[in-house]
């Protein structure tokens, strides 16, 4: 994709006039590194947070098991419908810093106020968050969980510690988070290929 290209097809996002979906499917070996070739890769969903796992059991940017993370995944729905299914609040930063052409429509994450395997989903407007308890994190070390109610995530805060904040106190966290996050995953990383190479050794 030239840089004509894509500004034409930012344009034509921006007015719902473009088929993201075709875009997306673009080959990556023809692609030059541009975040247009980052677009979700789902087609398109007016309903995704029906049977979410079911239909995405796996988050597109680290690979995890969105039914194994049901307590902290989320899925973002894009204005021209295209679906984000992503494993934690760490994968949505990403998927929102990178599909930036993209106007959110609407963003849900699993609701720990709800004692069901899977959780349901809840808006993340309508969701309380604990942040730096002791319940662990997914992909972070900061903790991040989500409460459909500010009831329940004040009994959970009694209980696990943390503080109380909003979708976008939560996502400014989980953007400064970032840095340290990656690190620790790669450190988490290399000693894994370390024991595994030990133990080839015999």
């Amino acid at each position: 994709m030239n840089r004509r290209e894509l500004l034409k097809f930012s344009l034509l996002a921006g007015a719902g006039l473009a088929s993201p979906f075709a875009q997306a499917q673009t080959d990556t070996k023809q692609t030059d590194g541009t975040p247009a070739q980052f677009l979700p890769k789902k087609p398109p969903d007016p309903a995704p947070q029906e049977n979410d796992i079911e239909k995405y059991p796996t988050c597109p940017y680290c690979g995890m098991d969105r039914r194994f993370n049901h307590r902290s995944r989320m899925l973002i729905q894009f204005s021209n419908d295209l679906p984000d299914p992503l494993c934690s609040i760490h994968c949505g930063a990403i998927s929102l810093a990178l599909n930036l052409s993209l106007d959110p429509k609407a963003i849900y994450v699993g609701d720990n106020a709800v004692e069901s395997d899977p959780r349901p989903l809840v808006e993340v407007s309508k969701a309380t968050f604990l942040i730096g308890s002791d319940i662990p994190g997914v992909m972070t070390k900061n903790s991040k969980v989500a409460y459909g109610t500010a009831e329940a995530a004040t009994a959970a805060q009694k209980i696990h510690g943390g503080e109380l904040m909003d979708f976008q106190q939560t996502l400014k966290i989980s953007f400064t988070d970032l840095a340290d996050d990656v690190a620790m995953m790669r450190r988490n990383r290399e000693e894994r290929r370390k024991r595994a190479a030990k133990k080839a050794q015999g």
